[in-house]
């Protein structure tokens, strides 16, 4: 059974160290928000199966794994004859991909910028990037002032549309990777000779 609401601490007496914790649900919408004190998380209910949907219809093979505060998507596009478009947005001969990719990955952390998204390549036994395969992972607690593009509410429908477009992207449009060296382009050029300006 799916429960939605507004979780709010009550203040009740707890026995040990005398901290007043205590929960009781409260129905607000569809979106559950747990509130401690000064601190506010919007907490995702995330229907494994129609992620699962999400990914097939963009073309993936997927392992998943779905732990209490995030779910892990392991995706593999083995159909495809070129790498996956995830490419350095700050390479200038990736120009053209640049001014029309809607995503940016963090190099260094692996966040999809503005999003509840992270995203992590995956190796082969050398050590090097898989060109067709990488790791998602969808966080399921939020911050309270975490904010989508526009202000745009956060819902469960909002994340699965933001899903949907990020592995359209990388099949098609392109996803940036700004900085860092964790996260590897798998597209363009994915290789420097000499130093960058």
């Amino acid at each position: 059974m799916r429960s939605t609401g507004v979780l709010l601490l009550a203040e009740t007496a707890y026995p040990g160290d005398g901290a007043l914790f205590s929960v009781r649900p409260t129905t607000m919408g569809e979106m559950q928000v747990l509130e401690a004190g000064s601190h506010k998380y919007l907490l995702l209910e995330l229907d494994p199966d129609f992620i699962g949907n999400i990914a097939r219809q963009a073309g993936f093979e997927f392992k998943m794994d779905e732990g209490k505060r995030l779910l892990s998507l392991d995706l593999l596009a083995p159909e495809r004859k070129a790498p996956l478009l995830l490419f350095d947005a700050a390479d200038p001969g990736n120009l053209g991909w640049f001014s029309r990719c809607q995503f940016y990955v963090d190099g260094r952390t692996g966040a999809v910028l503005q999003t509840p998204l992270s995203l992590a390549n995956q190796l082969d036994r050398g050590g090097r990037p898989l060109p067709h395969a990488v790791r998602i992972q969808i966080a399921k607690e939020l911050p309270g002032t975490f904010r989508m593009p526009g202000r745009q509410p956060i819902n469960e429908q909002v994340i699965y549309a933001v899903l949907f477009n990020f592995l359209s992207a990388l099949l098609n449009t392109g996803v940036g990777v700004c900085g860092g060296p964790g996260v590897k382009p798998l597209a363009g050029r994915t290789e420097h000779t000499g130093q960058r300006n």
